[in-house]
């Protein structure tokens, strides 16, 4: 066949691209974005409930801390089998069943008399929907969606959940504050079955779907067939993944960022300025201010992924992280003072900053597994996160402070800044698959 018979071949194989001023793609991202904003409103009330449960039910701080530990860890353990979920079923179907799991388990809540039916409730329904949620959500659509500008669009995926908590937080303290618990449990609910129209309606598994190419693509790309097995891929790849120095180099840093942020700072900042006499509602607005900051932090970092070494960016991040949770418990006071919006700021650009350059070396080490390999990595930084979300308030019940916390997340930060750098270079070759029937 000549090259001008092949040409024109190719161009009647490939399917029309729509012509549009702005990449789909984009317009995907956005309705991720929304979605992800919508699910976050479930992570901004763990923190808010502590007190308001052990004063109505006395359920002890590290009663709750239990429940709040089983949904992060389901929230975490769920991920990987839910990106293998989206790769059999669709990415549509996976994520408005999750957001209307997440809006029964929260609604329920409201009738609950025993520390049993939180765990239920808010640990396994919302945990399960909100694992279907996770990050590995954000990185199937980057990896479907985006050839380039995938560090970018990772960092902006990732602060749609801050921007949540910003939006969701002085909301829900107020209305914890003014009307009791219950009506906030509600509204989180309302606002997870809000977005599963946009879901439905606008959001599409893949860009041949609508016939065009992944953005910055240089050739038509056709929707792969969907993959059977979601459940036994997804442990496939992680029993060949654990063979690989990296994967447990990142699973480590990762387990240490999930401790220090939402099983530490997340579950226990409200409780622990409250121990200090302020209000919950100047607390949780601290917190809020955290997401803007973390907005702003996550995409310079998905920009800074683009440019420079991962590794090195993971370093600097988890030294800094370290650094300033060693100030906090000097900082903490019954009003707002000067040093600590410095520790809101500082700490907020750092907040989640760590996902672009983890996902980033996810990709580099693991290719087209990297989805699956980055969910069973956010399994470990829910695990640390619930292991710390437990164990504070623990160590709030058996020692009257949080301090002690505090400062042993200093310590693990400083660790995860050298596993980090020593993260090796070159992609970790994956052992050979067993063929699948």
């Amino acid at each position: 066949m000549t090259q001008t018979s092949e040409a024109a071949a190719t161009v009647a194989d490939t399917p029309p691209a729509r012509r549009s001023r702005i990449h789909r793609a984009w317009f995907v991202a956005a309705v991720t974005f929304v979605t992800i904003i919508g699910a976050a409103a479930f992570r901004s009330l763990p923190g808010l409930l502590i007190d308001p449960l052990h004063q109505e039910f006395g359920w002890s701080r590290g009663t709750v801390g239990a429940a709040v530990s089983v949904n992060l860890a389901l929230y975490g353990l769920t991920a990987p089998f839910a990106a293998a979920l989206m790769d059999r079923f669709g990415i549509r179907r996976v994520v408005a069943v999750a957001l209307t799991v997440i809006a029964v388990g929260s609604g329920l809540t409201v009738w609950m008399t025993a520390a049993w039916q939180l765990m239920l409730c808010w640990g396994l329904l919302v945990g399960l929907g909100s694992g279907s949620m996770a990050l590995a959500f954000a990185a199937t659509v980057t990896n479907r969606w985006f050839t380039a500008r995938k560090g970018l669009v990772t960092g902006i995926l990732t602060a749609a959940s801050a921007s949540g908590q910003l939006i969701f937080l002085p909301l829900l303290s107020w209305i914890v504050e003014k009307h009791d618990w219950r009506p906030a449990a509600v509204t989180v609910a309302l606002a997870a079955l809000a977005v599963v129209p946009f879901v439905w309606l606008l959001l599409r598994d893949h860009p041949a779907d609508v016939g065009q190419k992944p953005y910055g693509a240089a050739e038509f790309v056709p929707k792969p067939e969907p993959v059977p097995g979601a459940a036994r891929r997804a442990v496939t790849v992680l029993s060949s993944a654990v063979r690989t120095g990296p994967f447990w180099l990142l699973a480590g840093t990762f387990a240490i960022c999930g401790a220090s942020t939402n099983g530490l700072v997340q579950t226990h900042f409200v409780p622990a300025a409250h121990d200090h006499g302020m209000p919950i509602t100047a607390a949780a607005s601290l917190l809020a201010v955290i997401g803007v900051f973390d907005v702003v932090g996550t995409v310079a970092s998905g920009w800074f992924t683009d440019r420079f070494e991962p590794r090195r960016l993971l370093a600097v991040y988890y030294a800094l992280r370290g650094i300033s949770l060693l100030f906090l418990p000097m900082l903490l006071a019954s009003a707002v003072h000067p040093p600590m919006i410095f520790f809101i700021v500082f700490y907020g650009l750092d907040w989640v900053a760590t996902v672009p350059p983890t996902l980033a070396l996810c990709r580099e080490q693991y290719g087209d597994d990297s989805a699956i390999v980055f969910g069973w990595v956010l399994a470990s930084h829910q695990v640390g996160a619930a292991l710390v979300a437990f164990l504070g308030g623990v160590a709030r019940d058996a020692f009257g402070s949080y301090d002690m916390v505090w400062y042993a997340s200093g310590a693990l930060c400083a660790a995860a800044a050298l596993m980090a750098l020593v993260i090796r270079r070159r992609p970790a070759p994956m052992p050979t698959l067993p063929a699948m029937a």
